[in-house]
């Protein structure tokens, strides 16, 4: 492993909790992570920070329709959001949630010295405003009289607010963003930064509402609360330790400044607004900010109104995580959108994961069983064209650490499958099956094989950035213990007098699409119809259950179920065990406390051997759940009707 070399600080943007995650909001956190885990191979002391952004007029609403409260919202969203991060393998160092006390804090003391030092002043905000963005726009800036970002609806509002004088600083931008070309990437969402919003006049920008109270008071103002992009943008150098009014903690002079992944659709806050705050507190400015595109499901933005949304948890039910990874790093252009639907990750599977990469894997360890018992040996009988083989494999380390330099991850992953393409080619060259043969061939054979799995290794190694699931397995099939990112810079480092593993499971297995397509459509108009499909019952039907408001004093998880959790409710003259089949989407400790709506009145049964004595009403999509509460606190055991 290389020594290692200077910090380096890799944060994504914090996912805003107004709901569940879909592929196109995973993209980002699977394009993070896999520059993190090169990163760290290389050398580079990596410290990767996501998280969840938890304020706003959006999360208020959205709590107040669910009959909980914001941070009953937010906690259930965050958890939903990280879990999705988890399942994608991803190795971030530090999960931020804005809700943190010690980001709180921190974000009223950045206000107030901006405050102080005045930046900041209080004026009245008149204009048009986009709730889903949480942006204010002027009517010259509306396209069609909507929200310019979103297209959707804005309404008018005014309310007095503090404001951050953005034209003090505008000049001084301009020049740093003209003077460091490679801040802004890619060089096209540099030049619309500069041309739409710099160049032409920045106006001063509202960072305060009082129109909504779920947000971080401003302390010496309490009627208003900070408004979202002080207050989420501040989480890059809050979690580092940073404190506007004393002594930073180390770890903030250590890491700082970061290099950014977002979204491009909230480049103007990460490049303009972002990099202000951040001259007004006498800070150095991130060393890159990456606007990626998005990923699109056919020619569509993905949205649950069109009904074209796919989720990462669905795609990985049915192809796995590193195939999901693939799909979305491979598929996405630098600069331009990219494209995801069932068939296109089908074909891509089969095409360059089970053909390319997953057929090599095993045709070679299958050979090596075949002919030599599966021990590995190198008698160095070379011809010229292991010097091609060689070379190719070499000059793709290069290749893949300049394209990782610029953040082309999808052009890094071509790279490297075009040493695999090379390595397949090599088999045709080199045709073993006919060298075995001729017993005179046999050490001729051996160092064929050789340059075969060695090959193999090289690209495991650095497919383990991509795909770690899928490298790890290579590794093990290999039975090597060489995996460093240094081992790719000489070819010859894979052990001899090892033995690669007897039989392997394809690393990926050949998808029948049509079939596939055939079943996942009917399966979708299965569920459809299901869902539409609504029995009708009379009066006399429904008035034999009994519904009851109680509240959750004690949950633990089922002792013989992962997915079920055993709670008792308190039904005000009776507390009831009921065992509920939620553990997937809440913790124990989340629901003590909690009131919730049960049937009281259904026969006990035993669920793995626990009783159960009635059932809590949840509301579900197959994905998403929630609980059945009340609008207000009502006493234990009162009936609902």
């Amino acid at each position: 492993m290389t020594q290692k070399k200077e910090p380096f600080y890799l944060t994504t943007a914090i996912a805003y909790t107004s709901g569940r995650p879909h592929i196109g909001n995973t993209y980002e956190i699977i394009l993070s992570d896999a520059i993190a885990r090169f990163k760290r191979a290389q050398g580079y002391d990596v410290f990767f920070q996501t998280g969840t952004d938890e304020h706003g007029v959006k999360i208020e609403e959205k709590a107040k329709a669910a009959g909980v409260t914001p941070q009953e919202f937010v906690d259930g969203v965050a958890a939903q959001i990280k879990s999705n991060w988890d399942l994608m393998n991803t190795s971030y160092d530090y999960f931020v949630r804005t809700t943190d006390d010690y980001h709180v804090k921190e974000v009223q003391s950045i206000f107030k010295r901006l405050y102080d030092q005045g930046d900041i002043y209080k004026g009245t905000y008149e204009g048009w405003y986009c709730t889903p963005c949480e942006s204010f726009w002027t009517e010259s800036q509306l396209v069609d009289g909507c929200c310019p970002d979103c297209g959707r609806p804005v309404k008018k509002a005014k309310e007095e607010a503090y404001f951050f004088n953005m034209q003090k600083y505008a000049d001084r931008l301009i020049k740093y963003i003209e003077d460091h070309p490679d801040f802004i990437q890619p060089e096209s969402r540099k030049n619309e930064m500069l041309n739409n919003f710099l160049r032409p006049g920045l106006q001063d920008l509202c960072v305060s509402r009082t129109s909504f109270s779920w947000g971080v008071p401003v302390d010496f103002d309490p009627k208003h609360v900070v408004y979202v992009w002080i207050d989420a943008l501040s989480n890059y150098i809050t979690t580092l330790g940073y404190h506007a009014n004393g002594e930073s903690d180390e770890k903030f002079k250590k890491y700082w400044p970061a290099t950014h992944i977002i979204g491009k659709d909230i480049l103007r806050f990460h490049t303009i607004y972002w990099p202000i705050i951040l001259m007004a507190l006498d800070l150095p400015l991130p060393k890159k900010v990456f606007g990626h595109p998005w990923l699109l499901t056919g020619s569509d933005k993905m949205s649950k109104s069109k009904g074209n949304v796919i989720y990462a948890e669905d795609l990985v039910e049915h192809f796995g995580v590193d195939a999901v990874r693939y799909y979305c790093l491979h598929e996405m252009p630098f600069a331009q959108d990219g494209t995801i639907t069932w068939d296109l990750v089908i074909e891509r599977i089969n095409s360059d994961l089970a053909n390319i990469l997953g057929n090599l894997v095993s045709r070679t360890i299958a050979m090596s069983n075949k002919y030599f018992g599966g021990l590995v040996t190198n008698p160095n009988v070379c011809e010229a064209v292991d010097e091609e083989l060689k070379a190719c494999a070499l000059e793709t380390k290069k290749k893949v650490e300049a394209k990782m330099e610029e953040l082309r991850v999808g052009d890094a992953l071509d790279e490297i499958f075009t040493l695999l393409r090379r390595t397949n080619k090599y088999i045709d060259e080199t045709m073993p099956w006919v060298l075995a043969k001729d017993e005179s061939k046999q050490d001729r054979l051996a160092t064929v094989l050789y340059n075969l799995l060695e090959s193999i290794r090289i690209s495991a190694v650095l497919l383990h950035s991509f795909l770690p699931e899928t490298a790890e397995k290579m590794f093990a099939y290999l039975n090597t213990k060489v995996t460093d990112l240094d081992s790719c810079d000489s070819f010859g480092n894979l052990e001899t007098d090892i033995h690669v593993v007897e039989k392997c499971e394809p690393l990926f297995a050949r998808i029948d699409e049509k079939k596939f397509m055939e079943e996942f459509n009917k399966k979708k108009e299965e569920t459809k119809k299901e869902e539409e499909k609504v029995e009708e019952v009379t009066i006399d039907d429904f008035a034999k259950l009994q519904f009851k408001v109680g509240t959750i004093v004690k949950c633990e998880p089922h002792p013989k179920a992962d997915r079920l959790l055993v709670e008792q409710v308190d039904l005000g003259g009776e507390v009831r065990q009921i065992v509920s089949g939620i553990a997937k989407h809440y913790k124990p400790e989340e629901l003590i406390g909690k009131q919730v709506v049960v049937v009281t009145n259904l026969k006990p049964v035993k669920l793995r051997g626990v009783e159960s004595y009635g059932m809590i009403l949840c509301a579900t999509d197959d994905k998403d759940l929630s609980f059945v509460t009340v609008a207000k606190e009502m006493p234990n055991g009162v009936t609902v009707r």
